[in-house]
C-alpha cells in the first residue's frame, strides 16, 4: 500500500462531516443546559406553571411513599441491618480473599440492591425543592450523585463476566516456546524527543525478547542524528518521516506501510518488556477472530502522588484499578481498551480497518474500537510484561492525564464514536460509555467540594434528611461500599486513597471536559516529558491556585457554620420549625466540610514535587557480590542496584578495611583506585569505585558506582533489572483504616519539613 495511504490524506472527514458531528454533540449539550437555565430562570421568576410543578414536586419530597421511609422503631433494626450486612460482606472476603465467580457475585448482588434502594430514597424523599435556591442545589447535588452512581451501577454489570485469560496465555505459550506457531513480529518503538538513555533501555529490552522471528524499528519523529547512531549502534532498524502530521498515530501509519510482519507490537519509547513478553502474547493470534492482546502497562519508578508524599514503597500507580479491576471486566463483556502500549496486533485486521485512527489524541482507543466493531476480538491478558517511567513531576501527570481526557471525549465527534458506530452489542456500549462517565467524575468532585460551602454563605439545604432516615438508607449503602471497595479492585486502592487521587487533579480536568465538549480539537498532542531531574523541591502553584480558594472557604464556611449552630441554639431543645429546617443540613455541612479540609490539605502536600536528582532508578534487588580492593577480597550481598551503581551488605569485619581502601584511593586518585565487582548469579563482571561506607542494621554497607559499562555489560544490566520474567508484581495498597491513618501522618509530618535533610541527601549522594 503506498505510503501516502497513511497519511493525512488516508482518512480525512469531510468539512461538512466534522462540523455536522461537532454540531449535533456540542448543540445537545449546549441545548440541555440552555434548557435548564430557562427553567431554572422562570422558577426564580415566580412563573406560574414553573413554580407550581416544583411546589407539587416539593409536597412529593415532603411526603413520599412509606415504603421509603425508616421505620419508627428505627434504632435497634438499623443497628442489625447494617451489621448485619456488614458481616456477610466480611465474610464473603475472608472465605474468598481475591474475588470469585460466587463471591464477586454475592457482593455484586448485595451492592446493587444496596445502590437502588439508596437511589430511591435519594430521588423520592430528599430533594429540598422548598425555594428555587434551594431546589437549585439540590437538583444540583443530585445530577452530579448520578455521574457516579451511573458509572458504578454500569461496573457492577460488569463485573458479574469478568475474564481471567492466563490460564489460555500458558497454553498457547507452549505452541509457541515448542515452535509450532511463530508468527514473524515487528517491533515498533514511536519516539518523539525522549532522551537516548531511555530508548537505548526499551531497545535492548525488546532484542532480548526470547523470540527469533522479531524485527525492531525506531520510529523518530523528530528525525535526531543521536538517535540514528543509536538504532545504528545496537543494531535496529531506523525510520523518520518528512513530517509530524497526526502525531503518534502518523508515525505509527507511516511504518506500518514500510514493514511486513504478521504481528505488530508497540512500545512507547519508555517501555521496557521482560523476556516473555512474545511467548506469553503471540499464542493467542492462533485464532483467527483474535485481532489484539493488550496487556497492562506498569511503572518501574513510583508516581509524583506516591513520591511527593513520602509513601512510595505504600501506594501504588494510579493506573492499577484500571489494568486490575477495569479491563479484566471489559474483557469479559467484549470492550477491552487498547492503551497504546504493550499491545500486540493482528497486522491484517489493522490494515482492513484502516490503521491508526488519525481523528483525535486517542488514536489507540479509537483503533480498537474499530477493531472490535468490524469482529475482532480484542483480548486482555492481566500479566505485567513490561514496565515504563510514570510521569515524573505532577505537571507532567496532569499533561498526561488532560491529554486522555480530551482524547477519549472526542468519542462524540469521531466517525468511531462507541455508542453509535455499527458492529458493537449493548455490553460493549455499556463499557466503553462507563469509559466516557469516568472524565465525568471531575464536574462531580468539584461539585462537592462547592456544595458545602452553600450552606455556609447562602444558607441552603441541598440534602433534607434525618438522622434516621441517614442511618436507614446512607450507612448500610456506604458502609458496604467502603469494606468492598479495595477488595473488588484486588486491593490496588482504597476509597480514601481513591478520592486523593481523583482531587489532585479534578479542577483542570472538569475544565478539561467542558472544553472538549464544546471545542474537542482545539488543542494538538502534547508527549508527557520523559527522563527529567531535579535537585530541589518545587511547588505546583498553577494546579493548587483552586484548591488554595477552596481551602479558603471551606476553613470560613466551618468557622462560619459552626456560629450559626452557636447562634441557633443547637444544643436546647424546643427551637422553631425554621431553625430545627437548618439544623438537618448543619451535621452534614460540618462534616463534609471538614473531611474536604483533610483531603485538601494532603493535595496541596501532593502538588509540591520532592526532588528527583537523578535519571537512574534504583532497584531493591539481591544478588551476591564479589569485590575486589587492590589485594583485598570482600563478599557481600546487593541491597540496591542501578544502571550506574549499586550498594551491597559486607561482612561486619569488612567495614574498616573497606574504609582503609577507600582512604587510600581518595589519597593516590589513579587507575589503581578501581574496584572489580563480580555479580555472581548473572556473571556480570564491572568496574568501579566506592564512594562511601556506612552501618546499616549492624551491617558494612558499601555503595560502588560504576565506570563506563560497554555495550555487552549494559546488555546484561538492563536485562537483569528490567527484563526478567514475572519481576513486577502487584503490590497492595493499605485499607481504609491504615489509609485514614496514613493521611492524618502525612499532615502531622510532611515530608517538606520533615525529610527535607533526607531529600537533600539523596542529592548529594545521586551527584557525588
Amino acid at each position: 500500500m503506498a505510503p501516502s495511504q497513511f497519511g493525512k490524506k488516508r482518512f480525512p472527514a469531510s468539512l461538512w462531516q466534522r462540523v455536522s458531528r461537532i454540531q449535533l454533540a456540542t448543540l445537545v449539550m449546549v441545548g440541555v443546559v440552555v434548557l435548564a437555565a430557562g427553567i431554572v430562570a422562570a422558577w426564580f421568576a415566580g412563573q406560574g406553571t414553573t413554580n407550581q410543578i416544583f411546589q407539587q414536586l416539593n409536597q412529593w419530597q415532603e411526603h413520599p411513599p412509606m415504603w421509603v421511609e425508616a421505620p419508627m422503631m428505627v434504632g435497634k433494626y438499623l443497628l442489625f441491618w447494617t451489621v448485619a450486612l456488614l458481616l456477610v460482606v466480611l465474610a464473603v472476603m475472608q472465605l474468598s480473599p481475591r474475588p470469585r465467580p460466587w463471591s464477586r457475585n454475592l457482593v455484586v448482588g448485595i451492592l446493587a440492591v444496596l445502590t437502588v434502594r439508596y437511589l430511591t430514597w435519594r430521588s423520592l424523599s430528599t430533594l429540598n425543592l422548598s425555594t428555587p435556591l434551594n431546589g437549585v442545589f439540590s437538583l444540583s447535588l443530585f445530577f452530579l450523585e448520578l455521574l457516579l452512581l451511573l458509572g458504578g451501577m454500569i461496573q457492577l454489570v460488569l463485573l458479574l463476566r469478568v475474564r481471567d485469560r492466563r490460564p489460555e496465555a500458558d497454553r498457547f505459550a507452549r505452541d509457541v516456546v515448542s515452535g509450532g506457531f511463530t508468527p514473524t513480529v515487528d517491533i515498533l518503538i514511536p519516539t518523539y524527543n525522549e532522551p537516548p538513555l531511555i530508548l537505548r533501555r526499551t531497545i535492548i529490552g525488546c532484542q532480548a525478547l526470547t523470540y527469533e522471528a522479531k524485527t525492531i524499528y525506531v520510529l523518530d519523529d523528530t528525525r535526531r542524528p543521536e538517535i540514528a547512531a543509536l538504532a545504528a549502534e545496537l543494531g535496529c532498524e531506523y525510520v523518520t518521516r518528512p513530517d509530524n502530521d497526526h502525531a503518534k498515530a502518523g508515525n505509527l501509519n507511516h511504518a506500518i506501510a514500510r514493514t511486513e510482519g504478521e504481528l505488530i507490537v508497540v512500545f512507547d519509547a519508555d517501555f521496557v518488556p521482560t523476556k516473555n513478553f512474545l511467548t506469553r502474547t503471540v499464542g493467542f493470534f492462533q485464532e483467527a477472530q483474535v485481532g489484539l492482546v493488550q496487556t497492562p502497562q506498569s511503572f518501574y519508578n513510583p508516581d509524583p502522588i506516591a513520591r511527593n508524599l513520602g509513601l512510595e514503597q505504600i501506594l501504588t500507580p494510579e493506573e492499577e484499578v484500571f489494568y486490575r479491576q477495569i479491563q479484566p471486566m471489559r474483557d469479559g463483556a467484549g470492550g477491552v481498551i487498547c492503551s497504546g502500549t504493550s499491545f500486540v496486533v493482528r497486522r491484517s485486521a489493522l490494515m482492513e480497518t484502516g490503521c491508526f485512527v488519525t481523528e483525535s489524541l486517542s488514536e489507540d482507543f479509537f483503533t480498537g474500537i474499530r477493531l472490535t466493531a468490524r469482529g475482532y476480538r480484542l483480548l486482555y491478558l492481566n500479566e505485567k510484561l513490561s514496565a515504563g517511567l510514570a510521569a515524573e513531576s505532577i505537571a507532567d501527570q496532569a499533561l498526561q492525564r488532560i491529554r486522555w481526557a480530551q482524547g477519549t471525549l472526542q468519542a462524540f465527534f469521531v466517525q468511531a464514536n462507541p455508542l453509535t458506530i455499527p458492529g458493537l452489542n449493548l455490553l460493549q456500549r455499556l463499557a466503553y460509555l462507563e469509559g466516557l462517565l469516568h472524565w465525568f467524575t471531575s464536574l462531580s468532585r468539584v461539585g462537592f467540594l462547592l456544595m458545602p460551602l452553600a450552606y455556609a454563605f447562602l444558607g441552603v439545604i441541598p440534602l433534607r434528611a434525618t438522622g434516621a432516615d441517614i442511618l436507614y438508607f446512607f450507612v448500610p449503602y456506604y458502609v458496604v461500599n467502603l469494606s468492598v471497595f479495595s477488595w473488588l479492585n484486588h486491593r490496588s486502592r482504597s476509597a480514601l486513597l481513591a478520592d486523593i487521587y481523583s482531587l489532585v487533579l479534578c479542577f483542570p480536568l472538569a475544565l478539561t471536559v467542558i472544553q472538549s465538549m464544546l471545542n474537542p480539537f482545539g488543542k494538538g498532542f502534547k508527549v508527557t516529558p520523559k527522563g527529567t531531574s531535579s535537585d530541589r523541591f518545587a511547588f505546583n502553584w498553577q494546579l493548587a491556585l483552586p484548591l488554595i480558594v477552596v481551602f479558603v472557604a471551606s476553613a470560613f464556611s466551618l468557622w462560619t457554620s459552626l456560629g450559626i449552630g452557636l447562634s441557633i441554639g443547637m444544643w436546647q431543645p424546643g427551637i422553631s420549625p425554621v431553625m430545627a429546617e437548618k439544623m438537618k443540613g448543619f451535621d452534614l455541612g460540618l462534616i463534609w466540610s471538614l473531611y474536604n479540609l483533610l483531603t485538601l490539605a494532603i493535595s496541596l502536600l501532593v502538588l509540591l514535587d520532592v526532588p528527583r536528582p537523578s535519571l537512574y532508578e534504583w532497584f531493591d534487588l539481591r544478588r551476591t557480590v564479589r569485590l575486589q580492593m587492590g589485594e583485598h577480597t570482600f563478599w557481600g550481598s546487593t541491597t540496591a542496584i542501578s544502571e550506574v551503581g549499586l550498594e551491597a551488605i559486607l561482612t561486619q569485619a569488612g567495614l574498616p578495611m573497606v574504609d582503609q581502601c577507600i582512604s587510600s584511593q581518595n589519597a593516590q586518585p589513579d587507575a589503581n583506585t578501581l574496584v572489580e565487582l563480580e555479580i555472581l548469579e548473572d556473571g556480570l563482571v564491572l568496574q568501579g569505585k566506592a564512594i562511601y561506607t556506612d552501618i546499616h542494621d549492624e551491617f558494612s554497607t558499601v555503595r560502588i558506582m560504576f565506570e563506563p559499562v560497554n555495550l555487552k555489560q549494559q546488555r546484561r544490566l538492563v536485562e537483569m533489572l528490567f527484563c526478567r520474567p514475572g519481576q513486577w508484581k502487584s503490590r497492595c495498597s493499605p485499607g481504609e483504616l491504615r489509609s485514614l491513618w496514613l493521611l492524618f501522618r502525612i499532615l502531622l509530618k510532611p515530608r517538606v519539613l520533615f525529610d527535607r535533610h533526607a531529600a537533600v541527601s539523596v542529592v548529594a549522594v545521586a551527584k557525588g
